[in-house]
């Protein structure tokens, strides 16, 4: 886990949160902080186990780690938020040595993680974001703009 620690570690990284948490201080939804990052990580890391998949746990956590990252911009400038995602991380996983092979799977799940897919790490990624959210303890649930099929009402990781 040492690439995925640099990326934790890293100052533009650190930056980047600040900025998030700072927009979203009002924020009355899930909030996009490293509690979401870690169990968005650890929910599609048990998937992978399960299916027998050969990804590494250091790709399957950078994903993670860094999956919503530019929300900030897309808060600051109406950017989508997966793609601002992807921009930012393009220094941060040079920075922590991650293979060009790796670089491809990681900003590709972070591009697709808002929609399902026929790919299965990118799939993960999807679900795992949905599935990290704990609906089924939010005070502001009866205002989220979620329908109650998208709703993560049970749990199941």
């Amino acid at each position: 886990m040492e690439r995925v620690n640099r990326i934790l570690h890293n100052p533009i990284y650190r930056k980047y949160l600040e900025k998030i948490e700072s927009c979203e201080v009002d924020r009355i939804f899930c909030r996009h902080n490293m509690e979401h990052f870690l169990d968005v990580a650890r929910i599609a890391y048990i998937m992978v186990l399960e299916q027998g998949l050969k990804i590494s746990k250091e790709v399957v956590y950078a994903i993670a780690l860094l999956h919503d990252v530019g929300r900030w911009i897309q808060y600051e400038k109406g950017i989508p938020h997966e793609q601002a995602s992807a921009e930012l991380s393009k220094e941060l996983l040079d920075d922590s040595g991650f293979t060009a092979e790796e670089k491809k799977i990681i900003l590709d799940g972070i591009i697709s993680h808002r929609k399902a897919n026929d790919d299965i790490i990118n799939n993960i990624i999807y679900d795992s974001d949905k599935l990290s959210r704990k609906c089924f303890t939010c005070k502001a649930s009866s205002l989220c703009n979620w329908s109650e099929d998208e709703k993560n009402l049970n749990l199941t990781y």
